[in-house]
């Protein structure tokens, strides 16, 4: 075999070679849940977000990233295999809150790539630039925070401030990506020794409070009844106001009746006055008749004389009758 027929089979061969890569980098496919970046000479494009069958330069002319559109989970303080073991990094976790108590705190950034030409070309490596941007955020808001928030009811506040925080500085990082949630998995206290004495604390704050809403309840209470009674003193107080007045009316009526009478007969409305008083003070007095001597007279007891009937005379009396 001459030495051409070799070189002939030699470019033959490597032309085959080329025409085979041309062939099968000349296309790509894009699903729905992706998305590419065409990448010329080492110039990136704009994105490709239509999915289906895609064709471009051949490499090394033309390059497809094809990226995914889905939303990515950053564990951060803990790592989780995919048999579900969990390992976790204390290092990385232990903050100190703002009353300078030190707490575990591990959570989750979920976060997607919006903008596929900048994650891929404005940052080494954007995940560990996400994951630093975390721990500074999440250090900065614990810091800020209480231990009783941390641990207790202050975490919702927490993962919202520590969201804004993050965004705003992979906003600033102008990376490609879109932080969409934070959620804080752990908060807890270092040691044992330290979570059973928080324990106590938090549970004697719970019984403070139950007391003092049982006392705010008893107060209510007092103050409502007392309420009603004042209520009920100030209706009688109007009755007899109203009462003591209609009174009062009534009897300057009757005293302008009787002075009207007292103008036309002075004498004899005098003597019916005295007479009525007489017999309104002295309702049992017996009578007695005097005369100009000072001295008694006789006269006939008729009064006296008016004995009560025995029940047997006057069953007696009932029988004669009938005879």
């Amino acid at each position: 075999m001459t030495t051409k027929r070799v070189l002939s089979i030699i470019g033959l061969s490597v032309v085959g070679i080329l025409l085979l890569v041309a062939v099968f980098t000349s296309w790509y496919t894009v699903d729905e849940s992706e998305q590419a970046v065409i990448i010329t000479f080492g110039e990136a494009g704009e994105p490709v977000t239509e999915s289906g069958l895609h064709f471009k330069m051949p490499w090394p002319i033309q390059k497809a990233e094809v990226m995914s559109k889905e939303t990515y989970s950053l564990q951060f303080g803990y790592d989780q295999n995919a048999e579900g073991e969990i390992t976790t990094y204390d290092k990385e976790t232990k903050m100190i809150t703002g009353d300078e108590n030190i707490v575990l705190t591990d959570l989750v950034v979920q976060w997607k790539i919006t903008d596929p030409k900048k994650f891929l070309f404005n940052a080494e490596d954007p995940r560990e630039m996400l994951h630093d941007a975390t721990s500074a955020s999440i250090r900065s808001i614990i810091g800020s925070s209480l231990i009783d928030d941390a641990l207790t009811s202050g975490k919702a506040e927490i993962e919202a401030e520590t969201r804004d925080l993050l965004s705003s500085l992979i906003e600033e990082y102008d990376i490609g990506i879109s932080v969409l949630a934070v959620k804080l998995q752990d908060v807890e206290l270092p040691n044992e020794e330290v979570r059973a004495a928080f324990t106590n604390v938090t549970d004697a704050r719970e019984t403070m409070n139950t007391k003092i809403n049982e006392a705010n309840k008893y107060e209510n209470q007092k103050r409502n009844e007392a309420l009603g009674e004042k209520s009920a003193i100030n209706s009688r107080a109007e009755a007899q106001k109203v009462e003591r007045v209609e009174q009062a009316t009534g009897d300057v009526a009757v005293f302008d009746k009787l002075y009207a009478e007292y103008e036309g007969n002075p004498e004899v409305t005098k003597q019916r006055l005295i007479m009525e008083t007489l017999e309104s003070v002295l309702p049992d007095a017996k009578l007695y008749i005097m005369n100009d001597d000072e001295g008694t007279m006789k006269y006939l007891p008729l009064g006296e004389m008016q004995t009560v009937v025995p029940p047997a005379a006057e069953e007696e009396t009932e029988e004669g009758g009938g005879n």
